[in-house]
């Protein structure tokens, strides 16, 4: 059987991928490998992770802008103006979300990833020292990283899910300051590495799990979903992809919040900010997974994607520390990796869920206290709001941003 390559081995070969086939039945279309360049309004970006072709194993959905930068706006308030980089800080998505500067301590919001990331706690001091937030250490025990077994047995360091991670790690922190945080890394990308990850994190107490990953859907799904993804009471976010309209897997699980991407700007509105449609996210109809009880929209049998969105694209990205792989630290980064564990925060300062509960239902409960997207579009649905926005809810945003933390609670 061919070995499959790492993302580290991808990246090293300089391969670019544009592979459409396989995934053609569901919509998706693929996109190039990792450090393949793609510009886009002025500013270059490029995958932290290759765009997988095999069944059952996942790519990152973390998108570096690599050049362009300057012309982005310095976060706002850094607490150490002499090093304040382009993209948004946690200033930003407290007054975009409306979210409380207090909530969440001694909440633990788990990230999922694969492969190791040797920096990842030195590069998390940086980002929340930077900011003024309070450390978060493997000494205080606000920090903690385990493989996928949950023990100090670590996997193999990449690059490329290194950049995955911090960014991860500095969505947490950025949203959710209190917060503890549990890092779980795969030894691979495999669905089934990634998903026992996912029972790992839960096991070790988590009751909000970001997964920043996803693939093309597949007839195991339904199996991954009894196997990885049914966890009544814990709010289980993952990432509704960058390749445009077409439904990915976890994503379309009936037991996750999918979530999609905005492009995030400050505007002279009340509230002070605008969101539209990132081009860029993920949404459709699942081919596999049903439609779960709460979700009532008509123009799709089974389970639709996505339920709500946060910031997501690049040209409006967030602030990112990261130095391992010959990164330079601060970056900017989008992608629906930055708008899953952005959710999953908010639901950590929204409260525990209710034992026995499905978290995924609750913005459907209270679709009032969501910032309704209404403009924009990723693909061509024949103008359906399986890939258009539309007053109330449509597939690329769902049913919208947070405002405030009512829509999470349950």
């Amino acid at each position: 059987m061919r070995s499959i390559p790492t993302p580290a081995a991808v990246r090293r070969a300089g391969i670019a991928l544009t592979a459409a086939a396989g995934l053609a039945a569901t919509g998706f279309a693929l996109s190039p490998a990792a450090g393949a360049a793609t510009a886009v309004h002025g500013l270059t970006t490029a995958r932290s992770c290759a765009v997988s072709t095999h069944p059952g194993v996942m790519a990152c959905k973390a998108l570096k802008v690599t050049s362009g930068a300057n012309s982005l706006a310095p976060s706002a308030r850094s607490a150490n103006p002499a090093a304040t980089p382009s993209g948004y800080g946690p200033s930003d998505l407290h007054s975009a979300y409306a979210l409380p500067s207090s909530g969440g301590s001694g909440a633990t919001v788990a990230i999922v990833d694969a492969y190791d990331d040797p920096n990842a706690e030195a590069d998390l001091a940086t980002y929340r020292s930077t900011y003024g937030l309070a450390a978060c250490t493997t000494a205080n025990g606000c920090f903690k990283k385990v493989g996928q077994s949950g023990t100090s047995s670590l996997p193999s360091a990449d690059a490329g899910w290194a950049e995955e991670i911090s960014l991860d790690l500095d969505m947490v922190s950025a949203t959710c300051p209190s917060c503890h945080i549990l890092l779980v890394e795969a030894s691979s990308a495999t669905m089934a590495n990634l998903g026992k990850s996912v029972n790992t994190a839960v096991s070790l107490g988590a009751k909000y799990v970001s997964n920043s990953y996803g693939g093309g859907e597949s007839s195991s799904d339904t199996s991954y979903d009894t196997s990885y993804f049914n966890h009544p009471g814990v709010a289980i976010t993952v990432s509704a992809g960058d390749s445009g309209y077409g439904a990915e897997y976890p994503a379309a699980s009936k037991y996750v919040t999918a979530v999609g991407g905005t492009s995030l700007k400050k505007s002279s509105t009340t509230r002070g900010w605008t969101d539209t449609v990132w081009s860029g996210t993920g949404s459709g109809c699942s081919a596999y997974d049903a439609k779960p009880t709460w979700q009532k929209d008509t123009g799709c049998s089974r389970r639709t994607v996505a339920d709500v969105s946060a910031v997501a694209d690049p040209a409006t990205g967030v602030a990112v520390y990261d130095t391992y792989g010959g990164d330079t630290g601060w970056e900017v980064f989008g992608g629906t990796s930055a708008s899953s564990p952005i959710i999953a925060s908010v639901y950590a300062l929204a409260g525990t869920p209710s034992s026995g509960s499905t978290p995924a239902s609750f913005p459907y409960a209270h679709t009032g206290s969501l910032n309704d997207v209404v403009s924009g579009s990723n693909g061509s649905c024949s103008g359906s709001y399986l890939c258009t926005a539309k007053s109330g809810y449509d597939g690329p945003t769902g049913l919208g941003t947070p405002n405030g933390t009512t829509a999470f609670a349950g």
